[in-house]
């Protein structure tokens, strides 16, 4: 590919007006030397040579004008065709509008904080993407392969096409603004870069990644994420608990949000005014039916497992509860008052 076809459509634009002006200019300070022609003389004579619109002649010109206006022609009409060609390929080509659409989307992106951004739109990076979508969370993507840009518009995701390895395309997906960092990308080494390149853009973003490789998770622990998986050993144990355990594995797959209309698995954090807050456990079960806390999380202390019923819940508190879906949103909206 050589370095016109390189260029972006703005810059082509940009590139051929910056040519034009500064070739106008040039050949207006040459008729005003040799032909000694006023300033708005020679603009005139040099933009209707330049566009070959072949408009009668301020005044006849002596041989030296004449040679002087053949070289304007031979330099500048080309570049003028040129500019004039790339702007139609920008507007008839829909390249205008697609500029548009791109500058639209990281004008959105640019206003969003507190999201989760996915680097990888592959099979596994889908999977989570469209979980969070269902969470009501807000996800940026980044895609590399522009192949699947129309799968991004279709599902309505935020998104940016290019490597998530190149430090600016993370800048772009607000890398400093996002809350959590998903690397799904199908190779190791570029997710391990990726977490280099989040944690020192963002400190504090939480990173879950993806490895293939044993070396990969361990390289993974190294850069900081918080959270690796392999997909590979998780389904392999998904596997063998289904064959070993399979009403666990129905029940596990049945509480998992988004899962099921009527039953759910929910955490729950306590507001500093809620009424939760001077409650035990067990009067918090009895208010509402069919839910059941099953885990507390106080501070940065360990996530308790079904703790003591007569536990009184605090203000900042995390619980983990699973119930009717009904009785959970009450109780969302209860810890959130």
């Amino acid at each position: 590919m050589n370095s016109a076809q390189a260029l972006s459509p703005t810059r082509r634009v940009a590139a051929g007006v910056a040519v034009v002006a500064v070739l106008t200019m040039v050949a207006t300070a040459g008729y005003m030397v040799i032909e000694r022609m006023s300033f708005i003389d020679a603009l005139y004579m040099t933009v209707i040579t330049i566009t070959t619109v072949g408009y009668e002649e301020v005044r006849p010109l002596d041989t030296a004008g004449r040679l002087y206006t053949i070289a304007v022609i031979f330099t500048g009409v080309g570049t003028a065709y040129y500019m004039f060609a790339v702007v139609t390929q920008v507007v008839v080509g829909g390249q205008l509008r697609e500029l548009a659409g791109k500058n639209t989307m990281n004008r959105k992106i640019q206003q969003v904080a507190g999201h989760v951004i996915v680097c990888g739109y592959g099979r596994f990076g889908r999977v989570v993407a469209d979980q969070l979508k269902r969470d009501k969370l807000t996800v940026v993507v980044v895609e590399r392969d522009a192949e699947r840009e129309p799968d991004l518009i279709q599902a309505d995701f935020l998104y940016v096409i290019g490597s998530a390895i190149d430090v600016s395309i993370l800048d772009r997906a607000g890398i400093e603004r996002a809350s959590d960092i998903v690397v799904a990308t199908a190779s190791d080494p570029d997710n391990v870069f990726i977490s280099l390149s989040a944690r020192d853009r963002n400190p504090r973003i939480h990173i879950h990644a993806r490895a293939d490789t044993e070396a990969g998770l361990r390289h993974l622990e190294l850069a900081g994420a918080d959270q690796v998986i392999s997909s590979h050993h998780y389904s392999a144990l998904r596997i063998a608990a289904a064959i070993a355990r399979p009403s666990i594995v129905d029940f596990l797959t049945l509480v998992l949000p988004g899962h099921s209309e009527d039953v759910s698995l929910e955490e729950v954090t306590i507001g500093a005014t809620s009424a939760l807050g001077r409650q035990t456990i067990a009067q918090i079960e009895r208010a509402n039916t069919r839910l059941r806390i099953v885990g507390l999380k106080r501070g940065a202390g360990a996530l308790t497992i079904v703790p003591d019923s007569d536990t009184r819940i605090e203000a900042g508190d995390l619980i983990v509860v699973i119930g009717a879906r009904p009785s959970l949103e009450r109780l969302a909206e209860t810890a959130a008052a």
